[in-house]
């Protein structure tokens, strides 16, 4: 049997545990008592002992349910035990416990309830049902006064609720705690007086899944009464989406008056049950409220007269065709009946909202934890334009990660800045890059200090996390450059980062969880004497002492901080639906009008309703059950791992990407090296995830493929799509990441298994069959894959043409993107002939274009960047199929010297001499794969 330490969540670790158990009571019951082996007993026990540690925290069954099986078990009451066990496991996994009572008395059982399966259901019955959840009520009682609480919860149900719940009773913090981080269901907490600290059980399991995310060491000095008020600030910690209530036996003004986190309401001794009964349902309904989405589907169903340009409105230029039914059919009719041009109805103005759309965005800032939330409906490029126009006037310096999304650069572009760009450490061995290092950022900062620019540096630009899924230190990074420029703006782009708002570990590193954090603690007093103390020491300190010194920012420093989000891609919502976080101190005095100049020039004056209602249901579903779909997602991805890193056969080919593969030990401070040991099982992250400058996100699997024979790109294609329909985003040279997403379910993961092992038999019956010398071309392809990979090259400079102050890194990149327009200026060269003669001979070439090449997606060369000899060797090895900005007819586009020499005349400036080298033909072992 496999032990608790090879599972990643207690919910994988139960469903599991129901299944073997129905398996087990299923073959006790068929066999005869006297043929009963011990073993097939203690395997039975086994499994009872281990459901028992954790089936308290989760309604139903129950655990005098639990109990009553385990005493059949006792008694040998084979049948009737495996009866009852086998109604548990379907009920849990078909979800059949949310919507009705499941008798585990044969007696009571109705046989056509055993096939009501709520995946049978239609989505319009499924829509009918009332939603299930259940309430977590702390309370140290005995058996007898918890089914009193029980059947108080049950007697104030009625028929008009909109939803259905059940209570769990816990004892402790530490038991309510973990029952938050276990049951997805809970969506509302009761904390009555005699709530304890400690919790009875003792097992690693537990201990694990409460260290490092809410350590109660420090409540162990209280007084009983201060549990309750502590829990409600834990719980707000680690699921702020939970709605707390308080039950005292205090004065409830002075309590009232007391950080209690995320209680909405504070009770004096209550006993009467309606009141708290009618407030659990209004928090839970303040989720459930979609203004815009309710908004929407009343408007459908309205009869109107339609006089406005939009033939498609209300469907009638469909349903009045004789060619295009199909469409009418694929789609269905509500789509269309949705569709308008008009503002009427309820249904606002997405420019100037002041009616439903701002509900929804309102409650979308309170679910993502921002002080304002601005919807998007044509994706997150558009987000980080508007950003970007917004914040930065031209000649504003910004830092950026040169890696970045191309929309950054861009906007950039659009807003006149003097680009600073910043490299991310390098993964040569992938041909991809990690993020950019704090030291790094720190550098760039002084160095602007010290050439007296640090009043523009105006905003610094990362992703977070990055495509391949390194997570910053998100905290720290913005007090470092705090303590450097206090004024500093974040923009931080988290297109694929939406769902770690609802997990209390990737939450932390969050930009708005982050500037939420700081506001708070810049507040306090021990922060102004951390500050303090540091001053005092770093008197007199250099460049370097400052580069080796974790900075503090002083207590006057502006939180500034703004996120993009494509809630798309990793949230529920259709295509292109994004959304804008901001937490900026100084957002209604200095931003909001020129914030609102820049949504108006981005933002399309007919917006997609159906894109701004799935974001308004979208946020709904996060904020009910975000928590529960984000552990599932978290759940496939490390299942997937475990998988592929175990099997013997796969482990000839394929490689997954670990931490320590993807992230430099000096960025480890904690030394975690892999999420998954075949040794020693699930590898505990919260230290990493807590102190390393970077973690990676565990969501995305990358697996390196060279040992396959292929690159990425074939393999992505040739053989995941075309032959098996596995569809992926990102590949690099020589592996392919696979993403889970909220959607992600255990049967895709087996599904992806079940083809890297068909890939993998197919590759060992190919070798067993091939000759010599086709053994010895797979062997080539593999080493050139895995062996001989072209180093990636960092950001060169920027021509001196486009800079202002040669002592400097920042460029002009907007001059140089429209010089770009005037054909005259710009010349052509190919890769293999005048552009590398040209810089053998020491001439310096300047890019006249974006150069983009997917793989790995983002610029190698911007407009007016010089092109260095590891550039040039980096895209002469690159084996792709697209590179956008490169015509493969006509080669690199550039400016010619006399163009150069203009704009360099024109800003006082010389350029500077050519140094010729010795001309080496080119090797050819430089050349593509495919040549």
């Amino acid at each position: 049997m496999n032990s608790v330490t090879e599972y990643y969540s207690a919910t994988q670790l139960r469903s599991d545990r129901w299944s073997a158990l129905r398996d087990v009571t299923a073959q006790l019951a068929r066999e005869a008592p006297a043929k009963i082996s011990p073993t097939l007993r203690s395997r039975a026990d086994e499994l009872f002992e281990q459901l028992a540690e954790i089936e308290a925290y989760w309604a139903f069954p129950g655990m005098q349910d639990f109990d009553h099986m385990r005493r059949q078990f006792s008694h040998n009451s084979f049948a009737e035990l495996a009866f009852a066990v086998h109604r548990v496991a379907r009920a849990l996994t078909t979800g059949a416990y949310r919507r009705r009572h499941i008798p585990l008395d044969q007696a009571e059982a109705d046989d056509r309830e055993e096939h009501d399966d709520e995946a049978l259901l239609s989505p319009e019955m499924r829509a009918m049902t009332k939603p299930y959840f259940e309430v977590l009520i702390v309370d140290e009682v005995n058996d007898q006064q918890e089914r009193w609480l029980k059947s108080n919860v049950h007697s104030m149900r009625r028929h008009e609720d909109s939803f259905i719940y059940e209570a769990v009773v816990v004892p402790s913090v530490e038991d309510a705690l973990i029952a938050a981080l276990f049951n997805h269901n809970i969506q509302a907490v009761v904390v009555r007086p005699g709530v304890t600290l400690r919790s009875r059980q003792d097992h690693p399991i537990l201990g694990r899944f409460l260290q490092g995310i809410a350590n109660i060491d420090h409540l162990d000095g209280l007084e009983p009464v201060d549990f309750g008020p502590a829990l409600c600030r834990l719980l707000d910690d680690i699921r702020p989406e939970l709605d707390a209530y308080l039950v005292t036996e205090r004065s409830v003004e002075a309590v009232a008056g007391t950080d209690l986190g995320n209680c909405r309401r504070v009770f004096y001794n209550q006993e009467d049950f309606v009141e708290l009964h009618l407030n659990i349902l209004r928090g839970v309904q303040a989720r459930y409220r979609t203004p815009f989405f309710t908004a929407l589907t009343e408007y459908s169903k309205q009869p109107t007269g339609v006089f406005h340009a939009m033939p498609i409105s209300r469907g009638k230029s469909i349903t009045r065709s004789h060619w295009i039914q199909d469409m009418g059919a694929f789609y269905g009719p509500n789509i269309f009946l949705a569709e308008t041009s008009a503002t009427s109805g309820g249904l606002d103005s997405l420019l100037e909202p002041n009616g439903t759309i701002k509900e929804a965005q309102e409650l979308a800032a309170r679910a993502f934890g921002s002080k304002q939330t601005f919807f998007a409906t044509n994706g997150t490029s558009t987000c980080n334009k508007i950003v970007v126009q917004a914040l930065i006037k031209p000649d504003d310096i910004v830092l950026v990660d040169r890696d970045c999304h191309k929309s950054h650069h861009y906007g950039l572009v659009l807003a006149g800045a003097q680009v600073c760009y910043l490299d991310s450490y390098p993964l040569n061995e992938y041909s991809m890059y990690g993020a950019v290092p704090l030291r790094e950022i720190k550098k760039q900062l002084l160095e602007l200090k010290a050439a007296g620019k640090l009043d523009r540096v105006r905003m610094l630009l990362l992703t977070n996390c990055t495509f391949d899924g390194i997570v910053y230190n998100v905290e720290r990074v913005m007090e470092e450059c705090l303590a450097i420029k206090p004024d500093l703006i974040f923009l931080w782009d988290e297109a694929w980062f939406a769902f770690a708002r609802f997990n209390p570990t990737y939450r932390k590193r969050t930009g708005m969880r982050a500037a939420n954090k700081m506001r708070a603690r810049f507040k306090t007093d021990a922060h102004a004497q951390a500050y303090a103390a540091q001053q005092e020491l770093l008197v007199d300190a250099t460049d370097e002492d400052l580069l080796n010194t974790r900075l503090v920012a002083s207590p006057q420093a502006r939180v500034r901080v703004y996120t993009t989000q494509s809630t798309h891609k990793t949230l529920t919502s259709l295509r292109q639906g994004s959304m804008i976080h901001v937490n900026d101190s100084d957002f209604k005095g200095e931003v909001e009008q020129a914030f609102h100049e820049a949504y108006m020039t981005h933002t399309s004056t007919s917006p997609n309703y159906q894109i701004i209602a799935s974001l308004d249901v979208g946020r709904r579903q996060v904020e009910l059950e975000g928590f529960e779909f984000v552990q599932r997602q978290l759940e496939a991805a490390m299942a997937m791992r475990r998988a592929i890193s175990t099997h013997p056969l796969l482990m000839k080919y394929f490689k997954v990407l670990t931490v320590a593969d993807m992230i430099p030990e000096d960025y480890r401070e904690s030394g975690t090296e892999m999420y998954y040991d075949p040794d020693r099982g699930w590898v505990d992250i919260l230290d990493a995830w807590q102190n390393d400058e970077f973690v990676l996100d565990a969501t995305r699997v990358t697996l390196a493929v060279g040992g396959t024979g292929w690159d990425g790109d074939t393999f992505k294609t040739k053989i995941l799509m075309d032959k098996y329909g596995i569809q992926i985003n990102k590949t690099s040279r020589n592996s392919v990441l696979f993403m889970t997403n909220i959607g992600t379910t255990r049967s895709s993961v087996a599904y992806l298994i079940e083809v890297l092992v068909e890939i993998a038999k197919s590759l060992d019956d190919l070798l067993d069959d091939a000759s010599k010398m086709e053994k010895l071309g797979f062997e080539r392809r593999v080493a050139n894959l895995t062996l001989n990979y072209p180093p990636l090259p960092d950001f060169s400079r920027f021509h001196d043409a486009f800079r202002d102050d040669l002592d400097s890194p920042e460029g002009d990149i907007r001059s140089a993107y429209y010089l770009a327009y005037d054909e005259q200026s710009c010349d052509y060269m190919d890769l293999d002939g005048t552009l590398y003669n040209a810089l053998e001979d020491g001439q310096e070439v300047v890019s006249a274009s974006f150069i983009i090449p997917y793989p790995p997606g983002f610029p190698i060369l911007v407009p007016g960047q010089v092109i260095s000899r590891e550039i040039l060797a980096f895209m002469r090895a690159l084996d792709v199929n697209e590179i956008h900005g490169y015509r493969a007819d006509l080669g690199l586009r550039v400016f010619t010297p006399e163009a150069l020499a203009e704009v360099a005349g024109k800003r006082n400036r010389p350029l500077r001499k050519a140094v010729a080298k010795p001309k080496t033909k080119p090797k050819s072992d430089t050349k593509t794969a495919a040549e």
